[in-house]
């Protein structure tokens, strides 16, 4: 995450916005005898952006470590991203640079109760399926019970009280508006990364 202020200028509500309808990131843990511990995860942020909602495989390490404690921990989200050329900006003296959106969310994280399971893989599917309209809403009770209940028991329902959001767009703010704009229609037309073209459109947008 750059640390440059002006890249920090996002209203955390379209922050918060834009993690919520992405709803997958990485969740990342500390251990105390080896390195983090990363899993990615499709999840639910609550409307106020105080809580998210997700679940892990039983066997994951995350939740072997959950099954004793509540972590410390921290959500990812990574946004659209493109390699920008300096020679892109016609301005003498530039280097090469990577422009981005990241979200990263901080809290605690718990297991739930078993009996909360069912509830929150039916929110998760309902919001997702929504995107998919007008195709027909798939809901698990397309399932046989037997069946659900046993992929049921192999996963197990977290929460994540969130106490920190940042979010970074880095959108060549900090060069002037010609420069900017100059670079985007490269990016739009050549970019290196995923989803150039909503980078070039974010950054045409940056000074809105």
């Amino acid at each position: 995450m750059h640390p440059n202020p002006i890249f920090r200028q996002t209203p955390e509500a379209r922050t918060l916005e834009y993690a919520r309808d992405n709803g997958f990131g990485l969740l990342c843990v500390g251990t105390d005898d080896g390195p983090p511990l990363v899993s990615h995860i499709p999840f639910l942020l609550s409307q106020d952006g105080t809580l998210a909602e997700f679940h892990l495989v039983r066997s994951n390490p995350i939740a072997r470590l959950l099954s004793k404690t509540e972590l410390p921990a921290r959500l990812a989200v990574q946004g659209p991203h493109s390699y920008i050329s300096p020679d892109w900006y016609n301005v003498d003296d530039q280097v090469p640079t990577w422009n981005y959106i990241a979200v990263h969310l901080v809290g605690q994280v718990s297991l739930q109760p078993a009996d909360a399971l069912r509830d929150l893989l039916d929110r998760q599917s309902a919001m997702f399926e929504q995107k998919l309209l007008p195709k027909p809403p798939w809901t698990s009770a397309k399932m046989t019970p037997d069946a659900l209940d046993k992929m049921m028991r192999q996963i197990v329902p977290c929460r994540m009280q969130l106490s920190d959001v940042t979010g970074t767009w880095k959108l060549n703010q900090n060069k002037p508006d010609d420069v900017r704009l100059r670079a985007a229609d490269h990016v739009d037309g050549y970019g290196i990364g995923q989803e150039t073209a909503l980078v070039a459109a974010l950054m045409r947008a940056a000074d809105a």
